[in-house]
């Protein structure tokens, strides 16, 4: 299982609409990949690893896929229209890490 992690730099004076992301954004990217993506999570970034420090990325999205051909094949031929939505949430750039998933701990 990979990973494909989408983060936001925390960046001042940006714009971050999480509701958006949250419920609009993300569904259509689930959508849009149907089984391709196994399943995604959506994070609000609230602080950084010291007292008192901003956090890294204001937001991030992490989305769960069997592999990276898995990803590209049903993430590719819909990235023009959600590359196209950015804009309606952020105007930051995202920075993106695809990674295997080594471990899982659901219990």
């Amino acid at each position: 299982m990979i990973k494909v992690s989408v983060l936001y730099p925390n960046k001042a004076g940006a714009r971050f609409d999480h509701a958006y992301y949250r419920d609009r954004h993300m569904p259509l990217v689930k959508a849009r990949m149907g089984d391709g993506c196994k399943f995604y999570t959506v994070d609000r970034g609230l602080a950084g690893g010291a007292p008192g420090a901003p956090a890294t990325y204001v937001a991030s999205c992490h989305i769960f896929c069997d592999s990276p051909e898995a990803f590209q094949s049903s993430f590719g031929p819909h990235a023009q229209e959600i590359m196209a939505d950015i804009p309606n949430y952020t105007d930051l750039e995202p920075v993106i890490q695809i990674s295997e998933v080594v471990v899982g701990n659901t219990g």
